[in-house]
């Protein structure tokens, strides 16, 4: 009896190996292939000025997503949303390149993918905004490659390029390919020699990409292994041109995704699959993480905040996809948008802040800086000019009629329909997430100290969202007569909230200002530096004498980054050099302010720095 029963066990033992084996067998291996900023200015996206025949080649054999969204318009917020499948927002990393901690229970997709067996490598740029757990890459380097996995072991393979990144748009001498006088200008641009050649450039680098992926998928191939990957192409933000990079618009977040699935795993593909067909389905980055794990058949964390589009755990098509701007290098902003298959929308919280912030790394492109010179002799369009003027609260675009996003439709009576329905959208999007974007970052990071944002977030004891959302559309609507509003949210015991009051102060200049002053002169002694420093700069800006004698000691004594650490400090220095000519009494005392502190990720040591020298050269230009 007990011999039977062995070599039943034995028998049921080797039928569940047998269908481990095929479980095995039958797990597809994945490869990413990525490209720095690009939008889809590829041939197989109808743009005949290009010419990427590798792409347009994977293509014919491939689906295609014609709205597809990177949601951040910068490579960090970018990543940092793929690597989690978590909108930055949600965690506190929206901001370009900053360092904060994922809750414990959060983890990076690769390190789901090791657990159920596969071998993963990253080649090679990270750059994520938050923490990297231990063993997230079996190998992340330039050494990182699906060769170097156990025999029969499936692997997930990035290969990123950089070719077109922007700091290659802009080295000279480069005698172009593409001829720049066939180069479609977009409207915002002005038409000059410069932005043609930096166009023309960006499709040369394009081309010059383009064969690097052909290398990827030819490698693949020569192992015998095309047949057994599927293959994802997906450039990692919009193209690395001012207005396109860095800003929340179409032209900032669309992105071309190619996915090629082979037959062998026809069961994975998506209703809409068609070898060599395109999609208008919506789909975002916050959407990979859980659509690879659905490829390898694996079911999405429901932490997790995007939906599968493909795989054994494919779900319902969204209705919109959304996109976050934050902090861009040493500038702040706070903007976020919404669109669905026409219209996009964009809602702005700092709408004192002109678009084009000087930013010292975008401004060494030559379109950059021939734009803003244009703009200085008033020699630009009222399209072109828009981006060095002060913003409106809302924007809202027709992507049919309007591709180039130049004719903002927020005022038009026919479209308040689709105003209403995306403003909805928006505000949905930012309760369900619990969007942290709302604090000031030094404020974000001290709530977070023995915590994370994200937990923070669903905290309503430390961040009542409903409050601190409702101050900040209030404030950032500068239209609306709320003055008398917003010298009592100064009086709130939110810190927050107080906060956003001053901004609104700020944001309505002198009138602020003149009925505001002293709610802002007591909020220069406030228990929050956030605080105090917006109150400074509104008195510093827009104030009178007293005023401004009274500010700007507030605002030198927080831009000391040794002692009001780093996100004080450049909150304090943007506010600085808005004040412009009226900071000169501090000049020498601002040339004299610490630069460094060795204690922050290297990521962020240039921001200040930059800043300093900004001021001192408007100060003494």
């Amino acid at each position: 009896m007990l011999r039977h029963l062995l070599l039943l066990l034995a028998c049921l033992s080797g039928l569940l190996t047998a269908a481990h084996a095929r479980a095995d067998d039958a797990r597809p291996n994945i490869l990413w292939i990525t490209s720095e900023d690009n939008g889809p200015h590829l041939g197989c996206y109808g743009d005949a000025y290009a010419t990427t025949p590798n792409l347009d080649a994977l293509a014919e054999r491939s689906l295609l997503y014609r709205n597809c969204w990177s949601n951040a318009p910068v490579c960090a917020p970018a990543r940092t949303t793929i690597i989690t499948g978590v909108y930055p927002p949600a965690t506190g990393s929206q901001h370009m390149r900053s360092m904060v901690q994922m809750p414990e229970f959060m983890r990076m997709y690769p390190q789901i993918l090791r657990e159920a067996g596969y071998y993963c490598t990253n080649n090679s740029k990270e750059d994520y905004n938050l923490a990297k757990p231990d063993e997230v890459w079996h190998e992340s380097s330039r050494r990182g490659h699906w060769k170097n996995r156990e025999p029969g072991q499936p692997f997930f393979a990035i290969f990123n390029h950089t070719v077109s990144h922007e700091s290659q748009l802009r080295k000279r001498p480069h005698k172009a390919v593409h001829d720049p006088a066939g180069v479609r200008v977009p409207a915002y641009h002005p038409d000059t020699p410069e932005v043609r050649q930096d166009w023309a450039q960006y499709y040369d680098k394009l081309t010059e990409m383009d064969r690097l992926v052909g290398r990827n998928l030819k490698e693949l191939e020569e192992a015998g292994l095309a047949d057994e990957t599927i293959v994802m192409y997906y450039g990692d933000h919009g193209s690395g041109m001012p207005r396109s990079k860095r800003w929340p618009y179409n032209s900032g977040l669309q992105v071309p995704l190619i996915v090629h699935i082979p037959e062998k795993y026809s069961h994975l593909r998506p209703d809409d699959y068609r070898a060599g067909g395109s999609t208008e389905r919506l789909v975002s980055f916050v959407d990979l993480a859980p659509t690879l794990l659905s490829l390898a058949g694996l079911e999405p964390p429901e932490w997790m905040q995007g939906h599968a589009f493909a795989g054994a755990h494919e779900a319902e098509p969204q209705p919109y996809l959304y996109g976050y701007r934050g902090r861009m290098d040493e500038r702040y902003d706070l903007v976020r948008s919404v669109r669905n298959q026409r219209y996009v929308y964009l809602r702005h919280y700092m709408p004192h802040k002109i678009y084009g912030q000087y930013i010292q790394y975008m401004f060494q492109t030559p379109t950059t800086r021939v734009w803003h010179r244009g703009f200085e002799e008033g020699t630009l369009t009222p399209e072109q000019a828009r981006f060095w003027q002060e913003k409106p609260a809302e924007e809202l675009y027709d992507l049919e009629t309007d591709p180039d996003e130049v004719h903002n439709l927020a005022d038009s009576a026919e479209h308040q329909e689709i105003l209403a329905e995306l403003r909805a959208a928006h505000r949905e999007w930012v309760f369900r997430i619990r969007d942290v974007g709302f604090l000031p970052e030094a404020e974000l990071h001290a709530c977070a100290e023995g915590s994370t944002p994200y937990e923070v977030g669903y905290d309503p004891s430390q961040y009542p969202l409903e409050e601190i959302f409702a101050a900040a559309q209030l404030a950032s609507d500068r239209e609306r007569d709320a003055i008398s509003e917003l010298r009592g949210l100064l009086g709130s015991d939110e810190s927050a909230v107080r906060y956003w009051g001053a901004m609104g102060l700020l944001i309505r200049k002198e009138a602020g200002v003149n009925q505001g002053r002293g709610a802002l002169r007591s909020a220069l002694a406030d228990s929050s530096p956030s605080v105090q420093v917006a109150a400074a700069e509104a008195l510093a800006c827009y104030g009178n004498r007293e005023d401004v004698e009274m500010a700007l000691p507030v605002l030198l004594r927080s831009a000391n980054l040794e002692e009001s650490g780093l996100y004080v400090a450049m909150q304090a220095l943007n506010a600085i050099d808005a004040a412009d000519e009226r900071a000169a009494p501090i000049r020498d005392e601002i040339a004299a302010l610490p630069r460094q502190a060795p204690s922050y990720d290297r990521r962020l040591r240039s921001y200040v720095p930059n800043l300093i020298k900004k001021i001192l050269s408007d100060l003494e230009g």
